[in-house]
């Protein structure tokens, strides 16, 4: 019969109350109480160097259980050495051969329930406070109980095959596309988002962002060159007569230009005249030289054939290959790229585009009607139906998930198995044996009962058999 009580923790000089909200588990070792004194007796709890939690309410309740079990197997045993005693004495008396029978039975189940209660009692404490070998299992073996249960973990349910094969049978790609294609939830997703974005631009430091946002653009700027690209570009544009219609608008507001402002070109010849000419020599000049230039862009407006139209697309043309072959045309690009990016008006330029991007993107998140959180509530609904009918879809995403948790199981298998077994070595052996206790150990009980039980049956068949035999 087991004659630890509930309470003790089987330890010399400890005594473990039950834990709770106000209670709280102290070492009364010597060494504790003179550690205490050195403090001056100021009653503050020692500092244990082992972590002891509380027992919960359900906890207390399942070791009072616990207890009620122990009695039960304990009264039961104890119902069966009286009965062994009285059917003893009977047999000794003359009762008849049926004592004997009974005093078999009575005294295999004290031996059944005897080791039974060995057996429970030596997987959490020695067995009557003696160190016998190989008991006190689950205090002794706490930690290696971890590492095997780590390694358990990690090798039956994070391989790979296991987690491909569950995660397959979920259907994750149907399921988050029937999800997203209902309304409700497309916008519970854009609202989320909304505030995600909002809370992440809030956090960044505009200065930081800025500087990182231009050096980027600068960085990126400088190590690729310009000339070629903007030689195919221009080559391009010049093939399929692009640059006509900036050449028309050109040539129509140079010719009302110099229409409405006649005074101004005559006054701008005039005074380029030298001074020793007469004044009326420099008018006739000005006025030649004025209707000259109207003609020629007007000419030049409506002639699409204009001989300087033509001039101008053969120099576009010319200066389109020299960007690209032309060693240089290309450098004398790239100085120029390199002093307009240096110009600080430009930096200041780069750098206050953040400012008017993240104010853009923080006003359109805020907005539900805005065309941003429209499109991205649309993109989701789309996006639900896809994945909800399309079989192309749903494998695309199933493979997706896959292939992430795979990554992350393992990769990191060892970190997850790793907080299962440092988890495990740092509870105290003492609080996790009480815990294990208060959870199983109601059932663990029953084998007592059982032991008592089938030790009598078994007792009562063997001397049957055996007075069988002997007869």
């Amino acid at each position: 019969m087991d004659r630890t009580k509930p309470e003790e923790n089987g330890t010399p000089g400890q005594r473990s109350l039950p834990e709770g909200p106000g209670n709280q588990v102290t070492d009364t070792t010597p060494g504790a109480r003179a550690a205490a004194d050195a403090r001056g007796g100021s009653g503050a709890p020692p500092v244990s160097h082992r972590t002891m939690t509380t027992f919960s309410a359900v906890d207390e309740e399942k070791q009072r259980g616990v207890r009620r079990m122990k009695l039960t197997a304990a009264g039961l045993l104890l119902f069966v050495a009286v009965v062994y005693v009285l059917a003893k004495w009977a047999s000794h008396e003359g009762a008849g051969a049926w004592a004997g029978y009974v005093a078999a039975a009575a005294e295999a189940g004290m031996v059944g329930a005897l080791a039974d209660w060995f057996a429970v009692t030596a997987l959490f404490r020695h067995p009557l406070g003696i160190p016998i070998p190989h008991t006190a299992i689950i205090p002794r073996k706490k930690n290696q109980l971890g590492v095997s249960l780590g390694e358990f973990v990690g090798e039956n349910f994070l391989s790979e095959d296991v987690v491909r094969q569950r995660l397959r049978a979920v259907g994750i790609g149907t399921r988050l596309g029937a999800w997203l294609a209902e309304p409700q939830n497309a916008d519970r997703v854009t609202e989320e988002l909304a505030t995600a974005m909002r809370g992440a631009l809030t956090v960044l430091r505009d200065a930081d962002v800025q500087a990182v946002v231009g050096e980027a653009i600068t960085r990126r700027a400088n190590s690729q060159e310009i000339g070629p690209g903007m030689g195919k570009m221009l080559e391009r544009i010049v093939t399929d007569g692009g640059h006509r219609r900036a050449v028309d608008l050109i040539c129509a507001r140079a010719q009302n230009w110099l229409i409405l402002h006649d005074d101004q070109v005559m006054d701008a010849i005039e005074g380029g005249a030298p001074g020793w000419t007469p004044r009326f020599v420099d008018k006739r000049i000005g006025e030649r030289v004025y209707k000259e230039l109207l003609r020629f862009v007007t000419e030049m407006r409506d002639s699409p054939t204009h001989p300087a139209r033509g001039a101008l697309d053969r120099f576009l043309t010319d200066f389109a290959r020299d960007l690209q072959s032309d060693t240089d045309t290309r450098a004398r690009v790239e100085r120029l790229k390199g002093e307009v990016l240096d110009r600080g008006e430009v930096q200041d330029l780069i750098a206050s585009a953040w400012t008017a991007v993240r104010a853009m993107v923080v006003s359109a998140a805020e907005d539900e009607r805005s065309e941003l959180r429209l499109r991205v509530r649309a993109s989701l609904l789309s996006l639900g139906r896809r994945m909800a009918t399309e079989p192309s879809a749903q494998a695309k995403v199933d493979r997706w998930v896959e292939g992430a948790a795979v990554h992350v199981v393992t990769t990191y298998r060892k970190e997850i198995t790793s907080l299962i077994t440092d988890t495990v070595a740092a509870w105290d052996p003492e609080h996790t044996t009480r815990k294990i206790e208060a959870n199983i150990g109601r059932d663990l009980q029953f084998i007592r009962i059982n032991g008592t039980v089938v030790g009598s049956l078994a007792g009562l068949l063997i001397y049957t058999v055996s007075r069988a035999l002997g007869a």
